[in-house]
């Protein structure tokens, strides 16, 4: 699909904008699911369509990038919906003279070799990471993720999502006191559908 504008130079609240069509025009559908979390769902969230998208991936990593502390040395996330997130924010970061490390968390351990959970840049302990996720619904797979980057000693300063589906996620990291903002949630995804499909 052809975009007519550069998500590469926009000013973020235009690019914010660009992202949600994205959004609403490849990943967001409605009908019956069932979700990764085995709940129902009257529609679907496919976040691989805009993050392995070219321009998405520009506008994602450069939007999380806006969202990552200043203390953060890298960003991570679980394995497989983060792995485009992770990578986009930290190419973006060089761009923009930040260095900042990429780390995959796998579901499970290596299965030869090291036989690590987290693969990317070896850091020093107890550096500050934040954790990536595309979509959240009850927040359990970036849960998962932080609990793997503290068994590896890193200090995780707070988990950011591309959509918040509003089904307990925040209040699950609320409660274990991790930081947690979104890009969009789902009404705003609802909204700007409703919008382009009432034209």
């Amino acid at each position: 699909m052809p975009l007519s504008l550069s998500f590469s130079t926009l000013e973020l609240p235009a690019l914010r904008q660009e992202l949600l069509d994205l959004f609403c025009q490849v990943a967001y559908q409605e009908g019956d699911f069932v979700l990764s979390s085995g709940q129902p769902s009257s529609y679907y969230i496919n976040g691989k369509q805009v993050t392995l998208h070219p321009q998405g991936g520009v506008a994602v990593g450069r939007l999380m990038l806006a969202m990552v502390p200043p203390e953060s040395i890298a960003v991570a996330g679980l394995t497989l919906g983060a792995d485009p997130l992770v990578t986009a924010t930290s190419v973006v970061a060089a761009y923009e003279g930040r260095s900042l490390a990429a780390l995959i968390v796998r579901k499970e351990a290596k299965g030869h070799g090291t036989m690590a959970y987290v693969e990317g840049p070896s850091l020093p302990e107890k550096s500050s990471v934040t954790v990536l996720e595309d979509v959240v619904t009850t927040g359990q797979s970036a849960l998962k993720a932080v609990d793997r980057l503290r068994a590896a000693g890193y200090q995780v300063n707070g988990v950011l999502a591309l959509v918040d589906r509003l089904q307990g996620g925040a209040e699950c990291y609320r409660q274990a006191e991790i930081p947690f903002q979104a890009v969009f949630t789902i009404s705003d995804l609802q909204h700007r559908w409703s919008e382009l499909h009432s034209t």
